[in-house]
């Protein structure tokens, strides 16, 4: 029965959506399982012990009108002294201006502010020669003052889903250790259980990560000992809710503080400002929602298909196409000017119970998170750049820090982003906290634990 009940489960996607306008339906007696496609979506609910699939409506946002916010709705009133922020490395803060948000992140030598807006980073007037930066901003001194939307960034599938034995789960290392390693975008499924918020993959009878504002109370807790990176949660609406649903656990978390709120939607890449301008506005948290954000109502709940398109999710062939899947039918030169996200997560179908179920490709991880060759990511990377003169935003992987060697993905973002890359830094060794200087070295992981025994596919549900 416990594989039957997976079985159902796991027939959708951990993001079912797709494009034309069919559906299909599955009786495996224990319930109806539906794949849904084009504008609809599909979820699961537990009724009586049977999984009923429960449809909803899902539509797109147009993208023929520009709106532009002229308040700022349910957004945090952030205080203007930054000091405790931009504190630099050695745990000194730099100058400021306690009347303004100028700042300047220049280290290295004696400078003093500018009064710049702080729509961009301070320069330093000074008698002697200008200091280097040598804060690094998302790891990396280079990325101060070049866009976010000009950056690859290395994104967790499914973060909260790292439950060891379980063939459901996607990451074997849990969201500090994702964090502390160079992961900058957060990508999970959220479900709604009796009026709460959980963290659960595809139903929470398969895989509970737990509550939602306890996992982002972890990442604030993170980004207030990292005030030199910006980070992007993307949150899937598995059962389309009201996007004020999400506004509570955000805020209770103490992530309201750090959310960034654009200028208008939607953006052109740019739009975008720079890492260091984010910094210095304390607006370093890009959350986005991929199904019915209302951004009149709460403008920094990004719509994320307003931003960004993707490839075709879920893939079972490492052939990784980089065309556009979702939004549908989006105008080619309107994708030219968004972020787009390359979905590298190879899946394998496996039959159990009478079921096609999708599982992580762990077999193939070596090659899939790798640097070089067919079907790896460096490959699929050089593809995208190719097809649209520019890199993926981000870069969407089960398993991160396997690769053709260990955090191989890091080393094909640094390479997309034209940075060099410590490849000792990967993966859950180390621990930056910025507010007292020091660097903590951590216990190595334990070995990925695979469900997958002489062809048998064993699930523990804890």
């Amino acid at each position: 029965m416990l594989i039957q009940a997976a079985a159902i489960c796991l027939l959708y996607s951990s993001r079912a959506v797709a494009q034309s306008g069919s559906s299909s339906e599955t009786d495996l007696g224990t319930g109806i399982a539906t794949t849904l496609t084009g504008s609809n979506t599909a979820s699961v609910t537990l009724n009586g012990g049977n999984y009923v699939a429960v449809t909803s409506r899902i539509t797109y946002a147009s993208n023929g009108e520009t709106i532009t916010f002229t308040s700022t709705g349910t957004s945090y009133s952030r205080p203007t002294d930054l000091s405790s922020v931009l504190a630099n490395a050695t745990g000194t803060s730099t100058g400021r201006n306690s009347t303004s948000a100028t700042q300047t992140l220049l280290v290295g030598g004696t400078a003093a502010s500018s009064g710049n807006s702080s729509s961009s980073i301070a320069t330093a007037t000074t008698s002697s020669a200008r200091p280097t930066n040598t804060v690094p901003c998302n790891g990396y001194p280079e990325f101060c003052t070049r866009s976010y939307s000009n950056i690859t960034h290395v994104c967790a599938h499914n973060s909260p889903f790292n439950r060891p034995g379980n063939i459901a789960s996607n990451q074997e290392l849990p969201v500090l250790s994702q964090l502390n390693d160079g992961v900058r975008m957060l990508q999970f499924q959220v479900h709604d259980q009796n009026g709460t918020l959980w963290l659960c993959h595809t139903s929470c009878e398969l895989l509970n990560a737990g509550p939602l504002e306890t996992y982002l109370q972890t990442v604030a807790e993170w980004m207030q000992r990292n005030p030199y990176d910006v980070v992007t949660i993307l949150m899937g609406n598995y059962d389309v809710l009201p996007p004020d649903r999400f506004v509570e656990p955000v805020r209770n978390s103490g992530l309201l503080q750090y959310v960034y709120t654009p200028p208008k939607v939607p953006m052109s890449i740019a739009d975008w400002p720079t890492i260091g301008s984010m910094l210095l506005q304390s607006q370093r948290l890009v959350m986005m929602l991929d199904y019915e954000a209302d951004q009149n109502e709460i403008p920094w709940l990004l719509d994320e298909f307003s931003y960004v398109w993707e490839t075709p999710f879920s893939p079972t062939e490492p052939s990784f196409p980089c065309t556009v899947e979702r939004p549908p039918d989006q105008p080619e030169d309107m994708s030219r000017e968004r972020l787009y996200m390359a979905n590298h997560n190879l899946n394998l179908e496996v039959a159990i119970a009478g079921a096609s179920l999708l599982i992580p490709a762990s077999n193939a991880l070596n090659v899939t998170n790798g640097l070089e060759g067919e079907g790896s990511a460096g490959w699929a990377v050089a593809n995208c750049t190719s097809d649209w003169n520019r890199p993926p935003n981000y870069l969407l992987v089960d398993y991160y820090n396997i690769g053709s060697f260990n955090g191989s993905i890091f080393q094909v973002a640094a390479n997309a982003n034209g940075v060099s890359y410590d490849r000792d830094s990967c993966c859950d060794t180390t621990q930056r906290d910025f507010s007292s200087g020091a660097v903590t070295v951590m216990r190595p992981a334990s070995s990925l634990l695979l469900a997958l025994v002489a062809g048998t596919f064993l699930i523990f549900v804890w």
